[in-house]
Formats: C-alpha cells, sequence, structure tokens
C-alpha cells in the first residue's frame, strides 16, 4: 500500500534542511489551511523560497507541487471533523454559487477518475462477480448507500447476493464467517475509514476470498487488501464526501456486468416482468 505523505514526512524529517522542516512543521500541524494554497503562498508563510517548496515536494517523492497538493488534501480529508469541513468549505467557496461550485467539482471528479480507473482491475472484478458461488457486499457509515445500491442491482439478476450489515464487529464476522475462496466480497470505504470496513476485507482476503474494494485512492487502508482495487475520486461537499464518481463505477460495472450475461439477463427480467404486473406491482401511468 502507498503511504500518505504525513508518514513521508516523519519518515525523512530528520534529513530535512532547516526550511524544509518548517514546511513539514505547517503540513502536519496545519494541513486545512495548507492543501489550497500555491507553492508562493506556503513558501510566504513559513519564510522560505517558493522554489524551497517546490523542490521540498520532489524531495516526499512527489512528481511536481500539484501532485504534492493533491496528497495534502487528501490528508486533510481522512484527517478532518466534519465541524472542520465545513469550515474548510466555507473558506473554499465564499461567496461563490455553491450549485456551481459542487456541480462543476462533481464532473472534474467524474473525469478524473474515468482517466486514472485501472481498466484491467475492473474487468477483473466483473469477471469475478459473474463466477462468484456468493457476492458478499458491504459499506458503512456514508459507503453504506453505495453498497445498498449496489446489492439492489445485483440482486435483480443474481440468487447469491448476500448484503453484510454493518452493525457490531461479532455480527459482522457471523455474516462472513463462511466466505471462501470461491466468493467474492465488494468492500466499500471512503473517509473517514470505518475500522469495521478495514478488518471485513481482511478477514475475506484470510479466507482466501476475492476482494473487490472501491475508495479513494491507493493510499486508502482498505487498498492493501484488495484483490481488485477501483479508486474514485471523492472530495468534501460541506461535511460530507461526494460520492458521483464511485456511483458512476457502480453504473458502469452493473452495466458490464449486463452486457457479459445478456442471456441470461432477459430471461430473467422476462419472469419479473410478469410477476410484476400480476400482482401490480408498478403503475400503469
Amino acid at each position: 500500500m502507498a503511504i500518505d505523505i504525513s508518514q513521508r514526512i516523519r519518515r525523512k524529517y530528520s534529513t530535512f534542511s532547516k526550511g524544509q522542516k518548517k514546511i513539514a512543521t505547517a503540513i502536519l500541524q496545519d494541513y486545512d489551511k495548507v492543501a489550497f494554497m500555491t507553492a508562493a503562498r506556503l513558501g510566504r508563510l513559513v519564510g522560505v523560497s517558493e522554489s524551497t517548496v517546490v523542490r521540498f515536494a520532489g524531495e516526499l517523492g512527489f512528481e511536481g507541487y500539484a501532485e504534492f497538493q493533491r496528497a495534502v488534501q487528501e490528508l486533510m480529508r481522512i484527517k478532518l471533523t466534519p465541524n472542520q469541513r465545513i469550515a474548510v468549505t466555507k473558506n473554499r467557496v465564499g461567496r461563490l454559487d455553491m450549485i456551481d461550485c459542487v456541480m462543476e467539482a462533481d464532473i472534474r471528479k467524474i473525469r478524473y477518475t474515468l482517466k486514472h480507473l485501472n481498466r484491467e482491475h475492473f474487468h477483473g472484478a466483473v469477471q469475478n462477480i459473474i463466477s462468484a458461488r456468493n457476492i458478499f457486499i458491504m459499506g458503512a457509515r456514508s459507503s453504506e448507500a453505495l453498497a445498498y445500491f449496489l446489492k439492489y442491482n445485483l440482486t435483480l439478476i443474481f440468487d447469491n447476493v448476500k448484503y453484510v450489515q454493518p452493525t457490531s464487529s461479532a455480527e459482522m464476522f457471523e455474516q462472513l464467517i463462511a466466505i471462501g475462496e470461491q466468493d467474492v466480497l465488494i468492500a466499500f470505504s471512503f473517509p473517514r475509514y470505518f475500522n469495521k470496513m478495514i478488518s471485513a476485507v481482511k478477514f475475506a482476503r484470510q479466507n482466501d476470498a476475492k476482494v473487490v474494494v472501491i475508495t479513494d485512492s491507493d493510499v486508502s487502508p482498505l487498498a492493501e487488501h484488495a484483490s481488485f482495487l477501483l479508486t474514485a475520486q471523492s472530495d468534501m461537499a460541506s461535511f460530507s464526501d461526494s460520492l458521483v464518481a464511485p456511483f458512476s463505477i457502480l453504473n458502469a460495472l452493473i452495466a458490464e456486468i449486463a452486457q457479459q450475461i445478456e442471456g441470461r439477463i432477459t430471461r430473467r427480467f422476462e419472469k419479473l416482468e410478469k410477476v410484476w404486473d400480476e400482482y401490480n406491482v408498478y403503475s400503469k401511468r
């Protein structure tokens, strides 16, 4: 698993120059303020030159300041409390129109996710879901909405979908106790990462199940346990995270599965339509 920027800084701190230590301290202590600063502004804040800030980013292994800045923003998302998130969003948006800001940002998230999505992992996830003995699906907190959406759609086409309720740890493991090498666990988690989700994916891999992890980055604590890692950019929209990009991945996942087993799904939906009509499930208007 990749390490986050705070870990990189702490590992190399003793080797930094005086100026670099000032930058490092600012990031570790005031990451919510630093996250959206330009290199020049960060330099002024700590009393070093803009070029020193850029070189510092390179010293940490980033290709440029933009990549370094995204890493600081990722650190911020993981660490901030809901009230701190609201304050940061207020500072970023200011007097700008909230609808424009949020929806334009969502569009950028989907484009970024499309560009960086691992296609090999995506298709591997599809094939293993189709061939699985059992499909376990689990999400918690805000990610539970993603899990339930996928569970609803996959239940329409498969009989072997098991929705894991993220209640107590004991009940979670009881629901996962029979998971094995012919099974798939699809797990969702976005900052702030829920410890039960980490435990669940670790348990599934220890029992030789395939694990499809849908999360925000390869520094997510779930990533190291993934058989197939699907990352979707998720940024702050006030105290909550925007989940449009992971929902878009799910739409693509469902569509690809439907295409792969079209004949089987067609026959199933023909039966469902007869049942829906017989029992007047949907309005005719």
